[in-house]
């Protein structure tokens, strides 16, 4: 064996170092980079840390599953839209619309991590207050707990619905005092309910960013919390506030803002309608900063006619582009007929782009055209949409392409990012909660109370703005891009169970493809029946897309807890979800 050999050089150079170390000056030398502790503790670094909590809402540094808009398990898994694209392209997503999901899945501790991210950064922020310094008033600790406390229950709230069962970790425990250690058995529900009640009761009413969330952000995630455990007084109580006296950050009434589109448009997103917010920006220096998690839900293969040009996932789904046809009095077929017969929309389904086609001449609801990319209609101000040649396969994801959350050619690379690898990360907000959704949990409240006339007023609050026919898609002569018939319910509502079905479809059309559809579904009761039936149904249309998927009662309700976790943690401290 070669004997180690140490020179005089270097024997004298580990002396001096040693000498030199041995000097309380370099003990005190702060590590390239690191920040001080006085530097996180004064007014501007516990605001920073506070923004690092805000930034993980849009899952940076995470996969698709992570994203704001839950497009996967909230719209997929829910029957909106199909994965899209073609069956070898992320097949990792199919799971989520076959619900053959399995624990090692990688996208599901993608969301996982990403959620307990924004948990540690809300937390680094509340242990960090008791140190603050003198520059932080009691009115900034207040608020800045606030916020802290609101974004940690959006966190475990995003917990409870994917996963049902997660660890609960607050500022009191570290590495140090055994996070890893903590088990999945507490109820969360009482601590996000703290959470957004602390929040609620020491936030003011306006901000100074319209991202920050204010007092009614939090009393309307309140009141959701309340509705999802099926707390309808509370929920009631905290709604009625809510829509009497709620302002947004700027001190601006909730209100639906007048054109629906503008909810989706990034230059107009910043408006009455919008309650709490995931903030995007574009050319800011980093994509990360726009909305990463939209970059693959574009028409495919557009070019230059088109936004983006990739990669043709989040396709909508038959089923729920029939669901916006109406009878000829604008009203929707709440007897489940538009699956039937000549009441399904007319498709291109196989149809070349080449060939002729003519669209659908039947009564819709305005809000389709809006929500859905179909051939023969304008595609924003883009072009008309040709069908086939911007889908990627049809026989796997359908006729459709996505249109909520799509950049117009007027804001290519002014309100999209192109410094990465596509245009397709917009700076484009979504919305956790919106005022017409407000409106919809209010009338569901409004029910159960008895008091079915105050659901339908809320209804026709939302269906008005949707029959506003100067915001509808037009033709380039100006005409109505297609028969666009809606009206608001007149007739009295005097029974329950059809004021529920009236709601509950009203919330399918307006919330189409923003997320909300599966958790509803479940909170409801009716996903395995819902969903089954709709599997059914958008199966024998795409018979590659769901070989072999069906909705098992009593398991996909929730998500299993990823295994990569259980291996972490181990099995006796992470319970695995019944039936995985």
């Amino acid at each position: 064996m070669k004997k180690p050999v140490i020179n005089s050089v270097v024997i004298t150079a580990m002396f001096t170092l040693i000498t030199f170390a041995c000097q309380k000056s370099f003990l005190e030398t702060p590590p390239t980079g690191a920040s001080s502790s006085s530097q996180l503790t004064n007014r501007a670094g516990l605001d920073g840390l506070l923004v690092s909590a805000y930034a993980e809402l849009n899952g940076r540094g995470y996969d698709q599953a992570a994203a704001s808009l839950d497009w996967t398990r909230g719209s997929i898994s829910g029957g909106e839209a199909n994965k899209g694209s073609n069956s070898g392209d992320f097949n990792a997503l199919t799971p989520f619309q076959t619900y053959l999901m399995i624990p090692t899945n990688a996208e599901l501790n993608q969301k996982w991590s990403a959620l307990y991210e924004g948990i540690s950064r809300c937390n680094m922020v509340l242990r960090m207050l008791p140190l603050a310094t003198s520059d932080v008033t009691d009115a900034d600790k207040a608020r800045i707990t606030g916020e802290a406390r609101f974004l940690r229950g959006h966190y475990y709230f995003w917990l409870k619905r994917l996963f049902n069962k997660a660890p609960y970790v607050d500022e009191t425990v570290d590495y140090s005092t055994g996070v890893d250690k903590v088990k999945n058995d507490a109820d969360l529900w009482p601590k996000i309910e703290a959470d957004f009640k602390f929040a609620m009761d020491n936030l003011p009413g306006t901000q100074s960013a319209s991202g920050r969330a204010n007092k009614w952000a939090a009393a309307s995630y309140l009141a959701k919390t309340y509705l999802y455990q099926k707390k309808y007084t509370d929920a009631k109580t905290l709604f009625d506030q809510v829509i009497a006296s709620g302002t947004t950050p700027n001190g601006t009434k909730y209100a639906l803002v007048a054109n629906y589109t503008d909810i989706f448009n990034a230059a107009t997103e910043t408006n009455s309608e919008s309650v709490f917010a995931d903030q995007a920006a574009a050319n800011t220096g980093s994509s990360d900063n726009a909305n990463p998690n939209l970059n693959l839900n574009f028409p495919y293969n557009t070019g230059s006619n088109g936004p983006a040009g990739c990669c043709g996932f989040f396709a909508p789904s038959f089923e729920l582009a029939n669901s916006f046809r109406t009878s000829a009095s604008g009203l929707p077929l709440l007897d489940g007929s538009y699956n039937t017969g000549a009441n399904q929309l007319k498709t291109d389904q196989g149809i070349a782009s080449s060939a002729a086609f003519t669209p659908d001449a039947n009564p819709v609801d305005p809000r389709l055209d809006w929500s859905i990319g179909r051939r023969g209609i304008p595609y924003l101000d883009w072009q008309v949409h040709p069908g086939q040649d911007w889908i990627r396969d049809q026989g796997f994801a359908g006729p459709y392409s996505p249109k909520k959350f799509i950049f117009y050619k007027s804001q290519d690379k002014v309100l999209t990012d192109g410094s990465s690898w596509t245009d397709g990360y917009p700076a484009m907000n979504v919305n956790f909660i919106r005022f017409a959704d407000v409106l919809l949990m209010a009338a569901e409240c409004e029910i159960e109370a008895g008091s079915l006339e105050k659901a339908r007023e809320y209804v026709n609050m939302v269906r008005t703005r949707a029959a506003n026919s100067a915001n509808w898609v037009k033709t380039a002569s100006g005409t109505n891009a297609a028969n666009y018939v809606i009206s608001n319910y007149t007739t009295a509502w005097t029974d329950k169970t059809t004021a529920t079905t009236a709601v509950r479809f009203e919330r399918k059309l307006e919330l189409s493809g923003e997320g909300h559809r599966f958790f509803d579904l479940v909170r409801w009761g009716i996903a395995a029946q819902t969903l089954n039936d709709f599997v059914m149904y958008e199966g024998q249309k795409l018979p590659v897309g769901y070989t072999g998927a069906k909705f098992t009662a009593g398991r996909d309700e929730y998500l299993p807890i990823p295994q990569t976790q259980i291996d972490y943690q181990g099995k006796d401290i992470l319970a695995q979800n019944p039936g995985y």
